[in-house]
């Protein structure tokens, strides 16, 4: 379902903004003086350093008449050092922590630490284990589901006789058992699944390696299409695939509406990418942040509409934010709408015959 970010964004507006006469009288337990502290998990998931952080910063920046800050670490893919930066965020007495997770698992503990030290902590884009206060993110199961009918549809006529290679995320995010699932809803009973891999640390380096498995295994010319959980994974399989001496390739989804991502699939070596509405998953966090923050529980409310559970923890208040497939036929109506990346960001030199050819100019 093609729903507009900014259409998004004015609808969760409204709902703070309905709300505000009557939460006037409570009294904030903390000023516009906070500090969030953000933990990303990675740099090689590029949606993280170029705008899920910025736009925490910009957000919380703007709901505290500049004067709340944001500390922020990136965890470099490596849990242990996630660690560290949790505990050097609680030793600094950071108000609350917007934390995604390398290892749901093994941040439990971080978790509880935070909670004894009288820090909430809220989850961001991946359901952490532990006491969290409340999660942020995109319906995943719905991510794979959409992945998964884009293939059975590329595939048409011949689905049910064609074989694919199943790309999954890391074990260690719990997005991926969600993403698997909602793929398999799609892809069980409907194609082949030759082969199918998890994703240490959702390395591209493991993913190629385990594509050229599959290949060897499977046979070049016998695989119809790859589900790839994600755009940087989605690179590495291409690249294994012309390694291997394709002359076309089959269709590969993806997730994340990298650039790189959609320069492929504008030249045709990329079928899709499941594009997640950045802007408004970052603002609600930081609105979700601030409002635990200042006390503020009607706004807390009103941005928490869902519920999850977690296998620690059951009735999560959560904010889902709905997604959006992407191919090369509405890249115009949805990542450059949303101003996620303008033309010129796209259509480089190398790719302008290519964005000619679709008509994005």
């Amino acid at each position: 379902m093609a729903v507009s970010t900014s259409t998004l964004l004015l609808a969760a507006c409204g709902a703070i903004e309905g709300i505000a006469g009557s939460s006037s009288s409570v009294s904030p337990t903390k000023g516009d003086d906070i500090t969030v502290g953000l933990l990303l998990p990675d740099k090689d998931t590029r949606r993280f350093e170029k705008f899920d952080y910025p736009l925490i910063k910009e957000r919380v920046a703007s709901l505290t008449k500049k004067k709340g800050t944001v500390r922020y670490a990136n965890a470099g893919a490596s849990a242990a050092k996630q660690s560290r930066q949790f505990k050097e965020m609680i030793d600094a007495k950071v108000d609350v922590i917007l934390v995604d997770a390398v290892d749901a698992k093994a941040i439990s503990s971080d978790v509880q630490k935070a909670k004894d030290a009288g820090i909430p902590v809220i989850a961001y884009d991946r359901l952490a284990q532990g006491p969290i206060d409340a999660y942020v993110s995109h319906d995943n199961e719905l991510v794979g589901q959409v992945q998964g009918r884009a293939i059975v549809g590329a595939l048409g006529d011949k689905a049910k006789t064609s074989k694919i290679v199943m790309m999954n995320g890391s074990l260690a995010d719990p997005n991926t058992a969600l993403f698997k699932e909602g793929a398999l809803s799609e892809l069980d009973g409907n194609v082949i699944i030759a082969k199918q891999y998890d994703t240490r640390e959702w390395l591209p380096s493991v993913a190629k390696a385990n594509m050229a498995k599959a290949i060897q295994s499977v046979g070049l010319d016998n695989i119809a299409a790859v589900y790839s959980a994600n755009d940087g994974m989605a690179g590495a399989v291409i690249d294994a695939l012309k390694e291997a001496g394709a002359s076309k390739i089959p269709p590969v989804t993806g997730q994340d509406a990298d650039l790189a991502a959609l320069q492929r699939i504008v030249s045709g070596e990329q079928y899709m990418t499941v594009y997640k509405p950045f802007l408004l998953e970052a603002d609600n966090a930081a609105e979700l942040a601030v409002a635990k923050v200042q006390g503020r529980s009607l706004e807390f409310d009103a941005l928490t509409p869902d519920s999850v559970d977690s296998p620690t923890e059951k009735d999560i208040r959560s904010n889902l934010v709905q997604v959006v497939a992407v191919t090369k036929d509405n890249i115009k109506e949805t990542v450059i709408r949303d101003g996620v990346y303008t033309v010129k960001d796209i259509c480089t030199s190398q790719y302008a015959a290519d964005c000619a050819a679709i008509g994005l100019s």
